[in-house]
This record gives structure tokens, sequence and C-alpha cells, in this order.
């Protein structure tokens, strides 16, 4: 019953991508096609049958077994060639995947056949997806791709896990997986604004902005609304919704470092949050309608040299973080995170999360953290008044009451704590 049951698992596997290589070719007639539905159970079939041969007789049966059927696809493939004047080899490739997983099914590892079955045919049925992403996919966004990588997959384990320097303060693998952490967010948040776009609405747009920088936002539409009044409202909407989505991304970032804070933060940035989130309908409806093109401008989605100013940042706020702490105590730290905020919440807020795992208390570090956040949001408002002038008024009124409510959730919590 156990043999059986593997054989059933490559056939069910065979039948699976059979079936999606039947599809794409269904519309050729019979017998002008390499492999279908039937071909490929087949295939699975074989692979099976020899590795449950390997099993008794030697594993270099199995390997002999590989070497003729890969004989036998290739001169299938050839001929096909000569036919249709085709030059793919997926088909080819996918048959030599589907003898090798029966073979695997039948030695036993099910899950693992099972997982690539499925991997396999959804990779197959993604032909037309992949190729229109290709061609879409411009040369900076797939260099930075690989800088991703580079600095998270090659970099990142390389670098030493201890602690260097003033209150052996510096681990350098720490601090490289946080710049990772923050370069990938912001990559994200670049290819869904590329995917989106404007075309979804502008708190939308707005929404995915605040994943790359709500500041940016703010800058942007800020200029826009000053240039087009009529628009403003609707800009205004794109710039509280990035405001307010700043908070949940600070939520992500301390979730990913300590989340032992998250019981002290949830309630002042949800609550921050959903006063930007529930203000956007009031400001929707005074929208005018307007065909503005308030697209926010992408540089690179990865570039280096960002990546090592913010590691130098959070170097510099990790060292004054500690410093500050034990030379003026708590009001250091206050002082610091205020300042910090001026700029940008990410590296302390990834700072202070490191630092409440053995440091500071957590009361102290997760109100640093908010009063960074709502520091920032406060230049944000002011940066928008300054550049959009009059139409930014209900930013500040926005900003004003969430800032508010945040901090009065603030002393609730830690009266309760």
């Amino acid at each position: 019953m156990e043999w059986l049951l593997r054989i059933a698992v490559a056939f069910a596997i065979g039948l699976l991508i059979g079936v999606e290589r039947g599809w794409r070719d269904r519309d050729f007639a019979e017998g002008t096609r390499v492999a279908g539905v039937r071909t490929f159970a087949l295939i699975a079939l074989l692979g099976a049958l020899w590795g449950l041969l390997a099993e008794e007789l030697g594993t270099l049966l199995l390997g002999a077994g590989f070497i003729a059927f890969t004989a036998l696809a290739t001169v299938a493939h050839i001929l096909d060639v000569r036919r249709n004047q085709d030059y793919g080899i997926t088909t080819t490739v996918a048959a030599l995947i589907t003898f090798t997983l029966g073979a695997t099914a039948a030695r036993g590892h099910l899950l693992v056949a099972s997982t690539v079955g499925i991997t396999t045919a959804i990779i197959l049925s993604l032909k037309p997806v992949l190729h229109r992403w290709l061609k879409t996919l411009q040369e900076q966004e797939l260099t930075a791709t690989f800088k991703l990588l580079l600095i998270s997959v090659v970099m990142l384990p390389a670098l030493p896990d201890q602690g260097y320097g003033p209150w052996q303060a510096l681990n350098p693998r720490e601090i490289w997986m946080y710049v990772v952490l923050i370069a990938a967010i912001s990559f994200a948040g670049y290819f869904a604004i590329k995917l989106a776009g404007a075309r979804i609405g502008m708190a939308v747009t707005g929404l995915l902005g605040g994943l790359v920088s709500s500041t940016m936002v703010t800058l942007n539409f800020s200029r826009l609304a000053r240039e087009n009044p009529a628009a403003g409202p609707l800009l205004i909407s794109g710039i509280v919704m990035a405001a307010g989505t700043m908070f949940p991304r600070v939520l992500l970032e301390v979730t990913l470092v300590n989340a032992a804070l998250l019981p002290l933060l949830a309630a002042p940035l949800l609550t921050m949050t959903l006063i930007c989130y529930l203000s956007i309908p009031l400001l929707l409806r005074r929208a005018a309608r307007s065909n503005i093109d308030a697209r926010i401008p992408l540089s690179n989605p990865l570039e280096l040299l960002p990546a090592l100013k913010f590691a130098a940042l959070l170097v510099a706020i990790m060292l004054l973080a500690h410093g500050m702490e034990s030379w003026f105590g708590s009001s250091g730290v206050y002082v610091l995170a205020a300042i910090a905020g001026t700029n940008d919440v990410d590296a302390i807020t990834l700072t202070l999360s490191r630092q409440s795992h053995n440091g500071i208390t957590h009361q102290l570090a997760a109100s640093a953290i908010v009063l960074a956040a709502m520091v920032n949001t406060l230049v944000k408002g002011g940066l928008a008044l300054y550049l959009a002038r009059g139409l930014a008024r209900p930013v500040i009124i926005i900003f004003g009451t969430a800032i508010g409510m945040g901090l009065l959730a603030l002393l609730l919590i830690n009266l309760r704590s």
C-alpha cells in the first residue's frame, strides 16, 4: 500500500503538469504535440517505476533511466523543432522534471515531490504574466533587485554578530539587518506604486507612497496643490493618507525587532492612523473632479548610497541613544527622539526597539517612538502649510487632532502600566 500511495502521488503530479501543458497546446491538432495530459502522466509513472526498481537494484539504475529518458526527450524535441520551428525547450524541461518528480515520490519524498510539482505547474501557467512583466521591467529595477539580494543574502550573513564600540552598542549584523528591512519595505512600496499608480485614486496612491516616503508624498502633493487649487482637496487627501500610513509602518518595524513593545504602541499609533484614514472620505467629498496627474516621482527602487547613508544615521542614533540615556536619563532619550523625528522615524524606531531588549524600559522606548512619530507628523504638516498655503489648513486640523488623540491614548496606556 505504501508503494501504491507513492505511485498515486507521482501519477497526480504528472496529471497536474500534463493538464497545464495540454491546455496551453489545446488548439494543436491531435498527434502534433510532443506531450499532453496522458504523456506527462505516463512520464511521471515511468519515473516512479524506475525509482521503485532503483530501491531494489541500486541507484545507478535510476541514473541510467534518467539518461535514457533525456535522450528520448531530446530526440523528440529535435524532431519537433524541424517540424514547427519552435526552439523553446520548456515542454522538454517540464518532461524531465516530471520524470524526476515521479522518481522522487517513489523514493518516499512525497511532500517534496508534491510541492515542487505544484510549483512547476504554477510557473508554467504564468508565462503570459511573466513575459508581460519582463517587458515593463526597467534596467534600474532589475539592478535594484540584484542589489537587494546582494545586501541581504550575500552581505548580511557575512557580517559579525557581536557588539563593538562604546557600550557594545554597534552590532554590524543587526545594523545591516535594519538597513535591509527598510530597503525591502521601500522596494515593495516602489513596485506597489508602479503597478497601481494614480489610476486607483489619489488616496490609495498616498497609501502606497507612505510605504516609500510619506515626506516625499507631502512635498510632491503640496506643490501640485499650490499649482492646481481646484484639485487641492484631492491632493490633500493623498497627503493625509501617506502620513497615516507612516504609523502602521512603524508598527511593522517594531514587530520585526521587538514585538514586546506592541501593547504600548498599538493604541496611540493606531488611533492616529484611524483619525487620518477616517478623514479621507470628508476630504474626497470636497474634492473637485480633476484630471491632474499626481503620480509620485519614482527614482531607483534601491540605491546603495542612500542605504549606506541610512546605515550611518542609524549608527549615530544608536550611539547617541545610549549616550543620552547614560548621561541624561529618560529626558535625554526624549530629546533625541524629538530631534530624530524631524528628519526620519525609521532610524529612531529601530534603535529604541533594539535598545529596549536589555537597556531602556519598554515604556520609555514606546513613548519616545510615539514622540518621534508625532514630531515627524508636525513637520509634514508644516511643509504642507508652507508649500500649499491656505489649501493645507485641513491637514493641520487633521494632524493636530491625530496627535492630540494619540497623546491621550499614550497617557492612558502609561497610567495603566
